[in-house]
């Protein structure tokens, strides 16, 4: 069965950087809540999959040499431990991987077309970091129509006012659902 929306659309379950190098111990550019959010992914997950709802992992993918790397230190290069998903939610056969370089998982890659493909209206955001890649995602897909939908235990910012700042501009300017 699909599962659909209370506007009766197509969702998918966006699971958003959530990289050894964001997540764990040793990590390059480890955000210090995300571990925290782990087991309450896992339960998106697992609703997700029961409902056979797309689940789509938007990874950041950089070459060693990337310009990012001029405002960031090293992190997530392409092929490395630190660039792959946290094993505690691996992808699944059958289940989308979107590398992207940029903060946006829209910006420069198939994310679109993939959605479009899948019939997707609206996007479940999860992963880090809420005022960095989480909300240029959700920026993005506000701008090209999706709904937005945002599960608040499931994303964790660089810091709690960081945090909540994005979380209030998705709400008030994006129109994003928070639950």
């Amino acid at each position: 069965m699909v599962y659909l929306t209370s506007s009766g659309s197509r969702s998918a379950l966006l699971i958003i950087d959530m990289l050894n190098d964001f997540v764990k111990e040793g990590g390059a550019l480890v955000v210090p809540a995300a571990a925290g959010i782990i087991s309450h992914i896992e339960v998106e997950l697992k609703k997700a999959r029961e409902a056979k709802t797309p689940v789509i992992y938007v990874n950041d993918s950089h070459s060693p040499d990337d310009a990012e790397f001029e405002s960031w230190p090293k992190h997530a290069v392409e092929g490395t431990w630190g660039a792959e998903v946290v094993k505690e939610l691996a992808p699944s056969e059958g289940e989308h991987v979107v590398s992207k370089r940029r903060y946006s998982g829209f910006f420069g890659t198939n994310l679109d077309l993939l959605l479009h493909e899948l019939d997707v209206k609206t996007l479940t955001l999860t992963g880090t970091v809420t005022n960095i890649c989480v909300y240029s995602t959700a920026l993005d897909a506000y701008m090209r129509g999706y709904e937005i939908v945002v599960v608040e235990n499931c994303i964790a910012g660089l810091t709690k006012e960081d945090h909540e700042t994005a979380l209030r501009w998705m709400k008030e300017l994006l129109g994003a659902r928070i639950i």
